[in-house]
């Protein structure tokens, strides 16, 4: 163990222990406390489960957890623990890092707009590895921290951008002026980066951008720059209710790095995964603190009800529903949903008045609710847990974080490396039968869960 996690960092629980079970303990204890919060309920075993299969998926690639996606202490012990690297946009997020003992070797700098008081501070804590994509960039990392390592971040040009003003990352034709102006400040420049988003699980467009890195690498070397690491960015679905699984993913990534940086060619490649660890693994819990009703009679009218949430007058949770349908599927997940007796209203969720982004959603068809309900949300474990703005600007919600037996002890056994043999495997045991995908419980819902939202 590497002594960034342990037991005392997270719930232990115990095999047919649901997030559901989870859920109620903590708005029974709610029940007795007069100050009620918004809370977080976190499967660290799920994020375990993401790592292990993203290592088998993408043997070559080393995942940088971009620590703005979601910078919880538990995430980061977990993912230290795990071996994973962390993509830092600033001062905060690399303080936060190195606090907890990560070295400095395995935190990436990757904003390529630095305040210089942040390029000092990376510089007197031995964070070298940087991101840049313009002149002016590299100026203030010559002048502020010599020792820099740089990776120069490119677009594809054959992309276009629905906002090019805001596109990070230099065309290809300016590259070799970036390369040639790097040299002339003694900048070292060590390899590319790129990040196509969600335009990188297009084949042919992560293809195009593997390909001009190459070239970006050709002209590097011939300027004498030893050229030798590759950053693909992001964009792995954090769900499994998307257009393509993570293995089919992997399979185009895979191809195209051998086909351009084949295996035995000296250049490693880093990836940025951030929904991809988290997204499953974080539900939510609100209540609500007021309604509005509209009749439907007012003209314009529609029957909307307007539910704003926030910090619970409520002293004791609903009850759950009487009656339910068997479970149904809800994406990928699963959920009890209420009786088709009970009344269904077109509703609005708001968060408290007062506040310009306090609009969550608009259009679901909601049971009546009441002051005092909670509504539970899954599959919000990506850039959550900084934004105040569902809470008015409130105390950030509590996070109450839990992980199998099973998982505990894959991190024990593996170290974060995925099981190599088929005993190791079966060391884990089947999935169902042990606990381990606790995250297939993460939206049964002991109270109303909104349509479309899990």
């Amino acid at each position: 163990m590497n002594g960034y996690l342990n037991e005392s960092n997270f719930l232990m629980v115990e095999e047919g222990f649901t997030t559901r079970d989870l859920l109620e303990n903590l708005l029974g204890e709610l029940c007795q406390e007069s100050d009620q919060q918004a809370f977080f309920v976190a499967d660290l075993g799920d994020i375990v489960k993401k790592h292990l299969r993203f290592l088998k998926a993408l043997p070559r690639v080393k995942p940088y957890f971009p620590v703005k996606c979601n910078s919880s202490e538990g995430v980061i012990r977990l993912l230290a623990e795990l071996g994973a690297g962390f993509a830092c946009a600033n001062k905060a997020e690399t303080t936060r890092v190195q606090g907890i003992g990560v070295p400095a070797d395995r935190i990436f700098y990757s904003s390529p707009c630095k305040q210089v008081a942040h390029i000092r501070y990376a510089a007197s804590h031995g964070v070298r590895l940087m991101a840049f994509d313009n002149e002016v960039e590299l100026s203030k990392v010559a002048r502020s921290h010599p020792r820099a390592r740089m990776l120069l971040g490119i677009t594809a040009d054959s992309i276009p951008s629905a906002h090019p003003s805001m596109t990070f990352g230099t065309t290809l034709k300016s590259c070799r002026h970036l390369l040639e102006t790097a040299k002339e400040q003694a900048v070292e420049v060590v390899g590319v980066s790129f990040h196509l988003g969600s335009r990188g699980l297009e084949p042919q467009a992560f293809a195009q951008a593997v390909a001009a890195a190459q070239l970006v690498f050709d002209m590097g070397t011939e300027l004498g720059y030893r050229m030798h690491l590759l950053d693909i960015g992001g964009g792995f679905p954090g769900t499994e209710d998307t257009r393509a699984p993570l293995e089919e993913i992997a399979t185009m990534i895979n191809s195209a790095l051998d086909l351009y940086f084949p295996e035995g060619c000296g250049v490693d490649i880093v990836a940025r995964p951030g929904r991809y660890y988290v997204t499953s693994a974080f539900t939510l819990a609100v209540s609500i603190t007021a309604l509005e009703e509209i009749p439907m009679e007012q003209p314009s009218s529609d029957g909307r009800w307007d539910s704003r949430m926030g910090p619970p007058v409520s002293l004791s949770p609903p009850e759950p529903s009487p009656c339910s349908l068997p479970e149904e599927e809800c994406g990928s997940k699963k959920s009890l949903v209420p009786c088709p007796e009970h009344p269904w209203h077109s509703s609005s969720l708001r968060g408290p008045p007062g506040h310009a982004e306090d609009r969550i959603a608009d259009g679901l068809e909601l049971p009546q609710l009441h002051v005092g309900d909670w509504l539970v949300f899954g599959n919000m474990g990506a850039y959550t847990i900084t934004t105040s703005s569902l809470l008015g600007g409130g105390p950030q919600p509590q996070v109450t974080y839990a992980m199998s037996r099973m998982a505990w002890k894959a991190i024990q056994l593996f170290q974060g490396k995925p099981p190599q043999t088929e005993d190791d495997r079966e060391s884990l045991c089947t999935p169902l039968s042990c606990g381990w995908e606790m995250a297939e419980t993460l939206c049964v819902t002991p109270v109303f869960a909104p349509a479309g939202i899990i």
